[in-house]
């Protein structure tokens, strides 16, 4: 059964918490929110130009929009609530070109061999373990951003080379050993780090 990355790096649960972020984010998170106000604004427009067209039953404009409306709602509730429980800490990239490589932290390039408990399969990966959201690959090293809060990386950070732990992730138990630490070079980074992208967010039920 081929292994499914999506399971294995997918990012934590929401609960409150530290999220590093690079220089940017918070700006981008308040765009994101100013742009949403401003579609809805549009929407209660077009909802009361729907209204006096008549028979509300019959209306489908009408109902287009008052659901368009309420869509707009549960992101800009979402987005508030991400906003509210979280404390954001904007890093610079550039500090991690030369960070002490006798921990994994925050920034480092790491070459990680994963073990399945139950199957026994192995699984090497090097990654950039990075800020909050990043998911590039760099198609000339192979290296992969790893986010910082993911469930993978949670149990990585702190650790030196020949470490191993056993750990949970999504996918199951497995057991995880660190073969190297280095820092990421300048073409590495220009590479993998993309133009910051609003957060994606999974709206809550009431």
């Amino acid at each position: 059964m081929p292994l499914h990355r999506k399971n294995i790096f997918r990012s934590a649960e929401p609960a409150p918490t530290t999220i590093y972020v690079r220089p940017g984010y918070n700006r981008v998170l308040a765009e994101q929110f100013e742009a949403l106000k401003v579609k809805r604004a549009a929407l209660v427009l077009d909802k009361i130009e729907a209204h006096s067209q008549g028979d509300l039953r019959e209306n489908f404009g009408f109902k287009a929009a008052k659901d368009a409306i309420r869509a707009v709602d549960r992101k800009m509730t979402a987005l508030d609530r991400f906003v509210a429980r979280n404390t954001f800490i904007e890093v610079d990239p550039a500090t991690w070109l030369t960070k002490p490589t006798d921990t994994l932290q925050l920034g480092h390039v790491a070459t990680i061999e994963k073990q399945d408990v139950g199957t026994k399969r192995l699984h090497r990966f090097t990654f950039l373990i990075t800020t909050h959201g990043e998911t590039a690959t760099d198609p000339e090293s192979g290296i992969e951003c790893l986010p910082h809060n993911s469930p993978l990386a949670s149990a990585l950070l702190g650790l030196v080379v020949g470490t191993q732990a056993q750990v949970r992730l999504p996918a199951g138990e497995a057991l995880l050993t660190v073969r190297s630490i280095r820092n990421p070079t300048q073409a590495e980074l220009d590479r993998l780090l993309t133009a910051i992208q609003p957060p994606e967010i999974e709206e809550e039920g009431e």
